[in-house]
Formats: C-alpha cells, structure tokens, sequence
C-alpha cells in the first residue's frame, strides 16, 4: 500500500513537473479547477497575473515556460509543510538559463499554497517573483555546479550562501533572501 501523498509531494510533484518539463505531473499536484496568481516585481520576466484551471497552469507554468528556458532548478527554502494543513507559504530561489541566447537567471520570491480540504492537492497558488536577475552565458558553469549541489527541492536557507559563486547576480538573490556569502 502507497503512503497517502501529503502538501508537501504536490509541491514537490510541481517543482518537478515545471523543472523538468513534464506538464502530465501537475494532475497529481493541482485540482482541477485550482487558481494560479502572479505577482511580478521584476521587469527580467513577465507571466499572466492569474490561469484558472488546471491546464491553464500547465500551459502557463511548464509548456510556456519550457520553450524560454532549460537547466532549471528550483529551490523551497526551509523545511516541508507537515501533512494536513491547508495553507504554506515559503520563499524560493530559481537558476536558469534562456535557450535564446543563454543568459543565465537567478531569481527568488515567495510562494502561497492553498490546498483543498481533505486533500493534499493544490487548490490555490499564488508566486511572487521578487529579484530576477540576469547575467551573460559564461555564468552558467559556476552557478549550476552551485545549485546542483544543493539539496532539492528543499533546501535550508543557509545551505545557499555555502560555496556560493561570486557573481554580482547571486548575491543580489541572496541578499533579497536575508543571507549573506560566506
């Protein structure tokens, strides 16, 4: 018998539907008709401010996304959400590059869950990208070896300012973050 699946797998489940391109997994993840907002406080990206749905979220979080940029890795800073709740909120940092022209990004912000009652799934979630910063291609050597490195998708906030790399970009992420390079 499978465990029942928790708050935390559907957030995993996300991370890894959207890191890796694989939008079949948000049917584990979300109900059907859960609700995506997006709060932008950046110019270096831009999304919808809202998908109902779904397959709004699909198409908005993971195929559209997908065909901008690659090596993604995103990171939920602290500890999971326990089982049974329904609500989390949690900060995350992002690396990635653009297919275009491999410039490299590091962003961070905020992510707000709300799950259905009686259930792990996503009901609601709201992102809030803060800082998203963007550096040129040869960056993207140092900053993947980092964010490889690091325990995913959760990750304790000062396991990243561990061997960090020193780039401009990074720091400014980090400091948003409250942490500072060793």
């Amino acid at each position: 018998m499978q465990p029942t699946p928790t708050p935390a797998d559907s957030i995993a489940t996300y991370i890894r539907a959207k890191d890796g391109n694989r939008p079949h997994l948000l049917h584990a993840a979300f109900a059907a008709d859960a609700i995506l907002t997006m709060v932008v406080r950046t110019d270096a990206i831009s999304f919808p401010p809202a998908s109902h749905g779904r397959d709004a979220i699909a198409d908005t979080l993971v195929r559209r996304f997908n065909q901008t940029y690659e090596n993604v890795y995103t990171l939920c800073l602290g500890l999971p959400p326990e089982a049974g709740i329904q609500a989390f909120s949690c900060d995350w940092l992002v690396a990635m590059s653009q297919k275009q022209d491999g410039a490299v990004r590091v962003g961070c912000g905020r992510y707000d869950w709300s799950f259905t009652p009686g259930g792990p799934t996503v009901s609601a979630l709201t992102i809030t990208i803060e800082p998203m910063e963007v550096m040129p291609p040869d960056t993207l050597a140092p900053v993947m070896n980092w964010v490889s490195g690091l325990p995913y998708p959760w990750c304790p906030r000062e396991a990243l300012a561990r061997v960090v790399p020193r780039l401009s970009g990074v720091a400014q992420a980090l400091r948003y973050l409250s942490l500072e390079i060793d």
